[in-house]
């Protein structure tokens, strides 16, 4: 059984189109799509850690949890990896992808906003639970 030594957490981000449908907030590096998510610092709990990424990464300061604090986690990938993901909903906005200062561009690619069939075409199959589980806790609302 492959052993977790390296964790990562994110927030799936959330708005509402004009419809008032769901639409979620993916980022796009090194040719995948996911949701914004990273390591947690020294100290640093899940919950944080996931806000500090989003921050970080989207330059999203507002986030309302209003499906509670509920987290999943992936499936294990890259040999030893699993992903954290707690549900927050968010304000529609440009993105402006923020340039990291250790890598002197930005972590990401591209930034797209997208309904939930369209997030399952870009979203690689260890993510598809973790959106399916986003789109149920929308559902419970």
């Amino acid at each position: 059984m492959p052993q977790i030594k390296r964790r990562s957490f994110g927030i799936v981000p959330v708005a509402f189109d004009t419809n008032g449908m769901p639409i979620f907030l993916l980022l796009r590096a090194y040719g995948k799509w996911d949701f914004p998510k990273g390591g947690a610092d020294p100290e640093e709990g899940p919950l944080i850690a996931a806000l500090r990424e989003m921050r970080e990464e989207t330059g999203i300061q507002d986030a309302i949890f209003e499906w509670g604090e509920l987290s999943m986690d992936t499936i294990i990938y890259a040999t030893d990896k699993i992903a954290t993901y707690f549900v927050a909903r968010v304000e529609k906005k440009k993105i402006v992808l923020p340039i990291s200062a250790e890598l002197g561009h930005p972590e990401h690619d591209e930034y797209c906003w997208a309904s939930a069939n369209e997030a399952r075409t870009l979203l690689s199959a260890r993510l598809i639970p973790i959106l399916d589980w986003a789109k149920g806790l929308l559902a419970k609302q």
